[in-house]
Parts: structure tokens; C-alpha cells; sequence
């Protein structure tokens, strides 16, 4: 099935997706510059990136961006998963605004030479009734040919200067941030696939022409 999908396309289904009992109120934001000083509470230091975080910018300053971001590096599928859990305020057309524009990458995250860096993107909500969906409601499954192209599109917090990472990804993660309460994200190499037959299929391991 053809994934770059035309964007009307995209918008029916991402509708689809999101006709829920859905509150259409909008908490209204105040102004913090309006705000009594003793009212602003107390300052919040900013956490510490995670480890996984740092160890991957460390990498990425020792083989050099050029490399960590290029198509060849550690050539193989990658799986990369992202979950969502709306902000209760946030609106049906505004989810599926989020969905539509989540699916788009696939067209639009593009290297300056307008190679895709995407080979797939596929989404739906969360159905399971094992209990441990932690208020989790939509997943998205995004597909890479390499590590390389992973960290392209990824780019921030691991990838600093904008000219190694996809603008239209990091362009999507501002405009969905006022409306996502939390947000998790799992990436993986595929090293092994189990079929019915019974007979795993093992992957041969990564590597890079570098």
C-alpha cells in the first residue's frame, strides 16, 4: 500500500480516528506577565536528560553529525514508537489535526536533497483491555531503512544544530505539544522475526560504511 498519502485522504482518516465523546472546551492560557509575582510559585529546575539521552550525544559528537545523521549509518530496520495521551480539553478536530499532520511526515521529512527519510508511518488507538495502557490513547509505529535516518528525523534532544535533523518532524512536535499530556516514545532495531511456521528469522547484525 502506497504510504505517501495525499492529504485529503489522510484527513478522513484521521477523523475517523478520533470521533470520540470528546469535550469541546478550551481551557483559556493566562498570560504569565499578568500573573502576581508571588502566585508564579517556586522555580523549577530543569531534569537532567535521561541516560540513554546523553549517551547517544556523546556518539553523535564522536563519529560527528555528519555521520550519526547520514542514510548509511547502521544500515537496517528501525522501529520507531510513539504513544499519546491527549490533553482532556483537547478537541476532536484538534486530535485528528495532530493525527493528519503525524501521517504527513511520510511525504513531507525530506533531507535536503529530497531523499525520504521515512519508509512508513501507521497509527491507530488504543484498544487493549489488559489494564496497562497507563491512559495511553493513540500509538504510532514510524519505520526507518537505517539508524542514520532515525536520528535525521528524531533530531532533538540528541541532535543540536538544525542543519542535521528534520525540520518538518521538529516543526510537527511544536504545533502538537500544547495538545499531548504525555508522550512516549520506545525506539528499536528489528534483529529478529518470529513466523508462524516456528522458524525465527535473525537479522543480520548492523553496520555502516563509515
Amino acid at each position: 500500500m502506497n504510504v505517501f498519502l495525499r492529504r485529503p485522504v489522510v484527513y478522513v482518516a484521521a477523523g475517523a480516528l478520533v470521533l470520540l465523546g470528546l469535550s469541546q472546551a478550551r481551557t483559556a492560557k493566562a498570560d504569565p506577565y499578568q500573573l502576581p509575582i508571588a502566585s508564579s510559585g517556586p522555580v523549577q529546575s530543569v531534569a537532567a536528560p535521561a541516560p540513554a539521552t546523553v549517551a547517544l550525544q556523546q556518539l553523535a559528537q564522536q563519529v560527528g553529525y555528519a555521520t550519526f545523521t547520514s542514510p548509511d549509518w547502521h544500515v537496517g530496520t528501525v522501529r520507531h514508537m510513539v504513544m499519546f495521551q491527549y490533553k482532556k480539553n483537547s478537541t476532536g478536530a484538534q486530535r485528528a489535526e495532530v493525527t493528519a499532520r503525524f501521517l504527513h511526515l511520510a511525504q513531507d521529512s525530506r533531507r535536503p536533497d529530497g531523499k525520504s527519510v521515512v519508509t512508513s508511518i501507521e497509527t491507530g488507538l488504543q484498544i487493549s483491555g489488559e489494564g496497562t495502557d497507563e491512559g495511553l490513547q493513540q500509538a504510532f509505529l514510524v519505520t526507518f531503512r537505517s539508524e542514520g535516518d532515525r536520528n535525521y528525523y528524531v533530531g532533538k534532544p540528541v541532535i543540536t544544530d538544525p542543519a542535521f535533523f528534520d525540520p518538518a518532524h521538529e516543526a510537527f512536535k511544536e504545533f502538537a505539544k500544547p495538545y499531548l499530556e504525555k508522550v512516549v516514545t520506545f525506539d528499536y532495531d528489528v534483529t529478529v522475526v518470529s513466523e508462524p511456521a516456528g522458524s525465527a528469522k535473525k537479522i543480520a547484525a548492523k553496520h555502516s560504511h563509515h
